[in-house]
C-alpha cells in the first residue's frame, strides 16, 4: 500500500515541477528519413552526419530503410534506363552481366 501513496506522490510532484525550456523542440525522425540522410551522408563521406542519422532510430529500422531506399532507387535506374532491376544492381556494383 506504501509503494502505492509513494507512486502517486512522486507523479504528483513531477507534475507540479516546471522545467526551463530550451527554446528547440526535438522531434523524431521515421525511419525513411533517417535512412535518406544516412545514405546520402554515407555518399558525401560526411562521417559526422553519419553517426548522427545512425542514432535517430534502431539500427533495425534504419538497415529497413536503407534496404528499402535501395530498392526504390534500383526501380526508378531501372525504369529511366529500360533495363532489368537485376542488370542495374549488378552496374551498379561493378559486377559482370549475368
Amino acid at each position: 500500500m506504501w509503494g502505492r501513496v509513494r507512486e502517486s506522490g512522486a507523479r504528483f510532484l513531477n507534475a507540479l515541477r516546471t522545467e526551463a525550456k530550451t527554446g528547440q523542440e526535438v522531434r523524431s525522425h521515421n525511419l525513411f528519413e533517417a535512412a535518406a540522410a544516412y545514405v546520402s551522408a554515407c555518399a558525401e563521406d560526411d562521417q559526422e552526419r553519419i553517426e548522427e542519422t545512425a542514432g535517430w532510430v534502431s539500427p533495425e529500422a534504419l538497415s529497413f530503410g536503407v534496404n528499402e531506399l535501395a530498392c526504390r532507387a534500383v526501380i526508378a535506374l531501372a525504369r529511366e534506363r529500360d533495363e532489368s532491376p537485376r542488370t542495374v544492381a549488378r552496374s551498379l556494383l561493378g559486377l559482370p552481366a549475368a
